[in-house]
């Protein structure tokens, strides 16, 4: 999967002072009505839209709200409205381990298993820093609830539920500090680590410890699907045919890898911490902009919840999160001093674009030119390497297109270079295409990780008889579910529990494309008999269910 960071080394947001041309070279009206277009679709009181806040050197200049808080109502976005702010909840998750640490309840480097000592041993300790940094190897929770059958959007998963899913495990997906694996288990595990450590809930650790000392007198961890939230905006997703969806994510009250409420205003202060701190002995800035740092000595841009990347050639700093409708980002430049906050209740709005597309209008100088030309490849040769491609260890499967000369794979635009090169617009990962004698091939690295390889292939189509072969119970020793197949008109369908039915999609011989981005790769023994499967998914390698 492209990761569209890019590692940045030693960075702090104490930088040197950095002139200010960019912000005299229009008046701040102007530069209002240009964030104001690039918001103009959302700014109709028929439509969920976005919060705005942008801030320099820690203060707001333009605050603005597009669009409705709650259409029921007709209540609009305002800065003070409170989102769900989903993986921006990690900033606070990680800040809240490294503060216990200074209070001396927990070291970074402590094996989880003395707080959670239900985790299996998988013959290698696995450390908070692990956890914080996403290279555990621990299988993500969300698609585990998938593989049980559960709805993640409207079931109540208590967490010693969770608990008890993960401590199912019997393996991990590679040893710890092997890869970065963005896993939401991982602050789902940390956020129980301060419970047990100190002593206290995640929110009350965190509101005495980084919302009250900040005056974010309206941020809060959500653990408690009964609280009432003043300010609280509902998510929406387009319905089809019109109108929308509604949501209020009531029934989440997880901790840890989300759960976060605040507001663009509260936010502020969370930014202008990062410039000043005012939290705990003075460790914090340091520990959460630590790179990760893989066993083979690779660094890794992800530090502790936050990534530290560049864009469009200046580094930056920040979060996105999305979950149910609400789409999130924090970006801050920290040479800058500059940053943007852009919190919506639209599934299809992209806070991380729209953020970024404020920045262009306000540090239009001090950027990098967006699109350089390519070098020595015609654009023409783009064509050639448009297919579907798959990766022979995970068994994912990507599709490669072409946009205007650029090719596209995992939502990522990729420029031509030289020699069948394709560099991602962050340049933290490159595509290369090479031709062998079995066909084409496509080498995917993104910087720190290992590089990836994909082939080039057709996908098959199978006749109802030999889709038969495949029918019958799976079942693993891992789970408490059993997985149907059964044949329905020309599709293998897929069943568990309370989701289903869903059509598998066959790509090459005994291999299945499932819901979610899902594979399951067959079995057959000697004689050729099915036996069972091996399920992959994002962020969950290799799980096998045998055949009843």
């Amino acid at each position: 999967m492209i990761v569209s960071r890019h590692a940045v080394i030693a960075l702090s947001f104490a930088c040197s002072f950095i002139a200010k041309e960019t912000f005299a070279q229009s008046t701040a009206q102007e530069l209002e009505s240009k964030v104001d277009q690039i918001f103009a679709a959302y700014d109709k009181p028929t439509s969920p839209g976005c919060a705005l806040g942008v801030v320099r050197d820690g203060e707001l200049i333009y605050k603005r709200g597009y669009g409705m808080a709650n259409l029921e109502l007709g209540v609009p976005i305002t800065p003070q409205s409170v989102f769900y702010m989903a993986s921006v909840s990690k900033h606070f998750t990680a800040a809240s381990i490294v503060l216990a640490a200074e209070q001396g309840y927990l070291s970074l480097d402590d094996d989880v298993r003395k707080y959670i000592p239900e985790l299996p041993f998988y013959g290698s300790t696995i450390t908070l820093r692990h956890m914080l940094h996403h290279t555990s190897g621990l299988r993500e929770i969300g698609a585990l609830l998938f593989l049980v059958g559960r709805n993640l959007d409207v079931d109540v998963h208590p967490t010693a539920e969770l608990l008890d899913l993960i401590s199912r495990q019997k393996a991990l997906n590679y040893p710890p500090g092997d890869e970065f694996w963005y896993s939401n288990t991982n602050y789902l595990l940390l956020g129980m680590v301060i419970q047990r450590a100190t002593g206290r809930a995640l929110s009350q650790f965190a509101e005495e410890n980084i919302f009250k000392p900040l005056g974010m007198n309206h941020t809060r961890f959500y653990d408690d699907r009964h609280t009432v939230v003043p300010g609280r905006v509902p998510a929406y997703e387009p319905r089809t045919g019109g109108g929308f969806l509604l949501d209020w994510s009531t029934n989440y009250d997880r901790v840890g890898a989300g759960g976060l409420m605040s507001s663009v205003e509260d936010m502020v202060q969370w930014d202008r911490n990062f410039y000043q701190n005012k939290l705990g002995k003075g460790t914090l800035l340091e520990e959460l902009q630590r790179p990760a740092v893989l066993n083979n000595g690779n660094l890794f841009q992800y530090g502790l919840g936050l990534w530290m990347t560049t864009y469009r050639g200046q580094p930056v700093v920040g979060h996105g999160g999305a979950l149910f409708g609400y789409r999130t980002d924090l970006l801050h430049f920290p040479q800058q001093k500059f940053s943007v906050i852009c919190l919506c209740n639209l599934g299809t709005a992209d806070a991380e674009h729209l953020s970024q597309q404020v920045a262009d209008i306000y540090l239009d100088s001090q950027l990098r030119v967006q699109h350089a030309a390519p070098s020595t490849a015609p654009i023409d040769d783009a064509h050639n390497f448009v297919g579907l491609y798959r990766d022979p260890e995970s068994h994912s499967v990507v599709d490669v297109s072409k946009v205007d000369g650029d090719l596209v794979a995992w939502g990522t635009y990729f420029r031509p270079e030289a020699g069948g090169r394709f560099v991602a617009e962050q340049e933290d990962a490159n595509i290369v295409f090479e031709s062998q004698s079995g066909g084409m091939r496509m080498t995917n690295a993104v910087s720190g990780n290992p590089p990836h390889a994909f082939e080039k292939f057709q996908r098959i189509s199978l006749s109802t008889e030999e889709l038969a072969e495949y029918v019958g119970d799976y079942k693993s020793s891992e789970f408490e579910a059993v997985h149907r197949l059964a044949v329905k008109d020309t599709n293998l369908m897929f069943a568990v529990n309370w989701l289903g039915p869903a059509a598998l999609r066959p790509t090459i011989r005994d291999e299945f494309q499932g819901p979610f981005g899902s594979t399951m790769v067959f079995r057959r023994d000697t004689a050729g008999r099915i036996t069972g499967y091996d399920f992959f998914i994002d962020r969950i390698r290799n799980i096998y269910f045998s055949k009843q």
